[in-house]
């Protein structure tokens, strides 16, 4: 095990996304009009990305059967569907997984930056694409905050075109929206899969992640990369005209014991070029990628805004509305209001198109955080589902955490340990001398909540050789708002050393209606090191 030299510290809108008419009692039930959009006959196309030449397409042939209809704030105004299944959007903070399917990427490794590369991904696009989801929330990026004004549950009318203050909002990412990272090599990516093949590498990849109850997956999506020279769907087919799209699992058709598991078809859009937003932003020399953050970015706003599609908000104005989201009323800006541009983070900046603003009747790149008084994510934290945030510490910094000095560890960087999930996790101690480590974050567990369970991955190990002495200790406690100490769950110490990482949890419903600190404090005493490394470490509230 390493000592302390080794802890070296990772639009125009875009029409004809539709909803299947299939869901029972959701407040939404349409039919594609617009032929030349990818969803038509394909209603499972959530949110499609279309490329540039079809969206040209489709603008013709909506300029010429347009409805005269408005709502709310005009013609581009989306209403919320009701729920389906109980989930209209993200209300809480959102968790990206991505999921790197199929051996055709070659071998992975480890960039500087703690972030997965592979010898089939001759651009960076994987690295890129968890970069920038560690970047969200970060860097006081506003971008994340238009979603912000968007919400679900029983205080939210189906129809309605604001929110009460009382209803639960989309969450603000703080500390980045990436949740983790899994190379799937263990079969090859198909060379056109379907959406029921997509669906099931999302059941499996939550199965991987230890995502395996309704209530881990309720502000999780799941974002299958596919690999160059593949055609997921039909894309880069004749006919397909599609960059992207999501879904979830009960639409394709697949069933799941985890819960509803929402889904991105996230292919490799470089293999389209400029039809598919390469150098849109940034031009064909610097902005090879552009294509890769424009477009999943535009999928990740329509799932955190309608994450059961149609059970979110979608455009309905209009004899001839397609159920556009809303990154499709946005798509394909290049000038003007809501053009797309760089969108800069806490760790650089990405290309990003605009989504649409209910409140601002525009398409906006930034927006205020919004929230509201209700039990939903609101900015960020409270409410019900995951009210901690950088849980698996995968956006490459402390905040929130507090950190002691070099506790932030990645694959990478750090010798010796490697993270649960991801490339990143907290390496306490493990010196082998006097010495003392914490990392702790302040949490608001909100009343109305019946329950809340504390839980992390803990891995021990020691070059301690008793049996019967507990030399280094791991204290986890938790500690009101004037940092005197409430209570103390559990200590761990050398005699609890295992050769991998155990999932400990603990019943924190009474702390509901409190704002509290969850606490974790290693110490060693002169010899013989102990490292307690830490891992994906959640707060979960129902």
């Amino acid at each position: 095990m390493a000592l302390n030299m080794m802890k070296t510290v990772v639009a125009t809108a875009v029409l004809g996304l539709m909803t299947s008419a299939a869901y029972a009692g959701t407040g939404h039930s349409n039919k594609i009009h617009n032929p030349y959009s990818p969803a038509y006959g394909h209603t499972y196309r959530h949110g499609a990305v279309p490329t540039r030449e079809t969206w040209g397409q489709m603008r013709r042939f909506e300029d010429t059967h347009a409805s005269a209809t408005t709502a709310a704030t005009g013609t581009k105004t989306l209403s919320y569907g009701g729920g389906v299944d109980g989930i209209g959007v993200t209300s809480g903070t959102p968790k990206v997984y991505l999921v790197v399917y199929g051996s055709q990427w070659g071998s992975a490794g480890t960039d500087a930056n703690g972030n997965m590369t592979l010898s089939g991904d001759s651009l960076g696009a994987v690295p890129y694409l968890e970069s920038m989801f560690k970047g969200l929330g970060t860097g006081g990026e506003l971008w994340s905050g238009v979603m912000t004004q968007y919400c679900d549950g029983s205080a939210v009318s189906s129809g309605a075109t604001s929110c009460p203050s009382n209803a639960n909002y989309i969450g603000y990412p703080t500390g980045g929206a990436f949740a983790g990272i899994w190379y799937d090599n263990s079969v090859s990516s198909p060379s056109n899969a379907t959406a029921a093949q997509l669906a099931q590498e999302a059941i499996k990849a939550a199965a991987h992640f230890g995502n395996t109850t309704a209530a881990s997956n309720r502000y999780v999506q799941y974002v299958i990369l596919s690999p160059t020279g593949t055609h997921p769907d039909g894309f880069n087919t004749s006919g397909s005209g599609f960059c992207a799209w999501h879904d979830w699992n009960g639409d394709a058709g697949v069933s799941s014991s985890y819960g509803d598991i929402a889904f991105t078809n996230m292919p490799y859009v470089a293999d389209m070029g400029t039809s598919c937003g390469q150098g849109f932003v940034n031009g064909s020399s610097a902005g090879k990628l552009d294509g890769f953050s424009i477009v999943e970015g535009h999928e990740y706003a329509e799932t955190v805004t309608d994450q059961n599609p149609a059970g979110g908000w979608t455009n309905h104005t209009g004899s001839s509305s397609n159920g556009q989201e809303n990154g499709d009323e946005c798509a394909w800006i290049s000038s003007g209001q809501g053009a797309s541009a760089n969108v800069s983070m806490g760790n650089g900046s990405y290309a990003m198109q605009s989504t649409w603003s209910n409140d601002t009747n525009e398409c906006d790149i930034s927006h205020p955080i919004v929230t509201g008084s209700g039990s939903g994510g609101g900015g960020g934290g409270g409410g019900s589902g995951q009210l901690l945030s950088n849980t698996g510490f995968e956006s490459g910094s402390a905040a929130p955490w507090s950190l002691s000095s070099g506790v932030l560890c990645s694959n990478s960087t750090c010798s010796g340990q490697s993270a649960h999930n991801g490339s990143w996790f907290a390496w306490l101690d493990g010196y082998g001398s006097s010495h003392t480590d914490t990392a702790s974050q302040s949490v608001s567990i909100p009343s109305g909540n019946t329950s809340a369970t504390l839980a992390f991955y803990l891995h021990i190990d020691t070059a301690e050789t008793t049996s019967s002495t507990a030399y280094d200790t791991l204290k986890v406690q938790v500690l009101n708002s004037s940092g005197s100490v409430l209570a103390t769950l559990h200590t761990y110490s050398n005699l609890n050393a295992a050769s991998g990482y155990v999932q400990h949890s603990f019943d924190l419903s009474s702390y509901i209606g409190q704002t509290v600190t969850i606490k974790f404090t290693g110490t060693e005493d002169s010899s013989n090191q102990t490292s307690f490394v830490l891992d994906d470490i959640t707060l979960n509230a129902q």
